[in-house]
């Protein structure tokens, strides 16, 4: 069941029911889409035409962040769990090392990856990494990344480039990956290696994650005023 906020489906899911979709994925002969929706995201899909589509292609939207709950509840819609990606993607990760499905990470500047793949190996005992590449290549190698992802025979692959151009690879490459999964992960990479702390638990808890970053970094202020604006055309477009 999903949800449209501002034209991007959003599923209805928790966590557990994200991950026993994505269970369901691995057992059918095709690749699928993995999007995370949160209110940046919606708001550039406004001014970009093909990444809205992208987006409306996924086979599952997941509702990254407390603003696509805020804008649900404004709404008087269903979404009221929130699923971040970085959340997901470790329960996959477990998932893939209990069912001896193998991961490939792409992106993140040199080195970060790695780091991410050996601290994820590290709490994961027998999980199989099928490839590691960094996101500092130009866009016309991104068909050779997936000529390589597809020799590694991958299950998952976990995209860590940044929006749009993360969910770019997807549409243009994805089927050449023959992975049965594909999902997009922002920044996951940076603080699965360590190189960037989460935030503390209360941060998650009460859904204000960014407001740990945004102390961490005040550059991303302009970033955080996209959040009322998010809403209010989420709720104009309602009306």
């Amino acid at each position: 069941m999903k949800e449209s906020i501002l034209g991007i489906p959003t599923d209805i899911v928790t966590l557990d029911e994200a991950v026993t979709r994505v269970q369901e994925m691995l057992n059918d002969n095709k690749p699928h889409f993995i999007a995370s929706v949160n209110p940046e995201i919606c708001l550039a899909a406004q001014e970009n035409n093909l990444l809205k589509e992208i987006l409306k292609a996924a086979d599952l939207g997941i509702p990254d962040g407390i603003g696509i709950i805020l804008a649900s509840k404004l709404r008087r819609g269903q979404i009221r769990a929130r699923v971040t990606g970085i959340d997901l993607m470790q329960s996959l990760v477990k998932l893939a090392a209990s069912e001896k499905k193998s991961i490939y990470l792409y992106g993140a500047a040199e080195g970060v990856a790695a780091e991410a793949a050996a601290n994820l190996t590290k709490a994961h005992p027998g999980l199989q990494i099928a490839g590691i590449q960094h996101g500092y290549i130009a866009t016309e190698q991104e068909g050779e990344v997936a000529k390589n992802i597809a020799a590694s025979k991958a299950d998952m692959v976990f995209i860590g480039l940044g929006s749009p151009r993360q969910e770019f690879f997807v549409s243009h490459h994805g089927n050449a990956t023959k992975a049965k999964v594909l999902m997009v992960v922002g920044g996951s990479f940076d603080v699965l290696s360590g190189r960037l702390p989460r935030a503390p638990q209360i941060y998650q808890r009460l859904g204000i994650e960014w407001l740990y970053r945004l102390l961490l970094q005040p550059t991303r202020l302009k970033r955080a005023l996209n959040l009322p604006r998010f809403l209010l055309q989420a709720l104009v477009k309602k009306s």
